[in-house]
Formats: structure tokens, C-alpha cells, sequence
């Protein structure tokens, strides 16, 4: 049996608004270019020695109707100034032989700095805890750039997307956010 493992990956994000729930959702799904394709979401694996590349660089690899495999993130409202976010973190080791996390997450309410930090904070915690290191959120982040030290000799790189966006009186807002992945 041919086992799939995903060489690259790539980050997007899109809204839509519409009076139809299901068309808004369609909409943030073409803002972030993946619409064409037939989207399953997996769990929340970066597998090992797998490269992320950009969005662009990852769509001319895809074909339209296509199975496409990605972890993604949703939020929807038909509330007039409601907040909503999506948002994907992940945690990757700095040895690339090893695995990584992916974090999916929405909310309501809050910033897209703030939404894009715990979305990391979750992918580290994760990735922490499967390599038996103590994690304590807010602690354990260094104070510059996307660094979290999990011990003295081992630390991760984190990143995220997040897609915010206000919801509009008598329309449905979607916001998406996903790492698509490629072979």
C-alpha cells in the first residue's frame, strides 16, 4: 500500500459574505484560491521533511476537482458587527526528520494578532507535549520573533494565518483559514 505523505504545504485565508450561508462559505473558499478542488480536512500532522511554500507555488500543483487534503479552520455569522476569526498555527521542530503540529481554531471577538498567538500557543503545546517537554503557555514563548523554547537544547518555529472580519445585517460572513497540502 502507497502511503500519502505530503511533501509541501501551503497557508491561505479568505472571507465571503452573501445571503446564503453555504455561498458565503464558498466565497471565503475562493478568496483563498482553493474552491476548485474536492477539500478533505485531516488531523493536525506537519508531516516530517515536509517544505512549506507559497500559496502561489502550492496552487500550480493542484488541478481543479482534485482531492485535496488540508486542516482548515471555519467561522461563520449572520450577527450585524460580530467578530469572527479562523485561524491555523503550527509548531515545527528544528529537526525536519521529525514531525510538527497544526493548530485549528475560531473564535469570536478577538484580534487577528491575538488569534494567530493561540493558534501557535496550541500548535506548541502539542508538539511539546509529544516530545515529553514542560509547557507552560505564556512562559514559555521567548520575548522576540516566534521562538518557543522548550528546553535547553530544543526549541520550535511557529507561524500562523488568520482571517477576521466583521458580519454585515442580513448577510452571512465566513472566514477560512487553512494549510493545504500537496504531494
Amino acid at each position: 500500500m502507497n502511503a500519502i505523505l505530503p511533501e509541501k504545504l501551503f497557508l491561505t485565508k479568505g472571507t465571503g459574505q452573501h445571503k446564503e450561508k453555504l455561498v458565503s462559505f464558498e466565497r471565503a473558499l475562493r478568496e483563498a484560491g482553493i474552491s476548485p478542488f474536492n477539500l478533505v480536512k485531516v488531523s493536525s500532522i506537519f508531516p516530517p521533511g515536509c517544505r512549506l511554500v507559497s500559496k502561489e507555488e502550492g496552487l500550480k500543483l493542484l488541478s481543479p476537482g482534485q482531492i485535496v487534503f488540508l486542516v482548515m479552520s471555519e467561522n461563520s455569522t449572520d450577527e450585524a458587527q460580530r467578530l469572527i476569526a479562523a485561524s491555523i498555527g503550527m509548531a515545527l521542530p528544528n529537526d525536519r526528520t521529525s514531525y510538527g503540529y497544526l493548530a485549528e481554531h475560531d473564535d469570536y471577538g478577538i484580534s487577528e494578532e491575538d488569534a494567530g498567538r493561540y493558534t501557535e500557543d496550541l500548535a506548541a503545546e502539542m508538539l511539546a507535549t509529544k516530545l515529553g517537554c514542560k509547557y507552560e503557555s505564556g512562559r514559555t514563548r521567548r520575548k522576540t520573533g516566534n521562538t518557543y523554547k522548550l528546553s535547553e537544547t530544543l526549541s520550535v518555529k511557529t507561524q500562523s494565518i488568520t482571517q477576521i472580519a466583521k458580519g454585515s445585517a442580513g448577510l452571512w460572513t465566513t472566514t477560512v483559514a487553512a494549510a493545504v497540502f500537496v504531494s
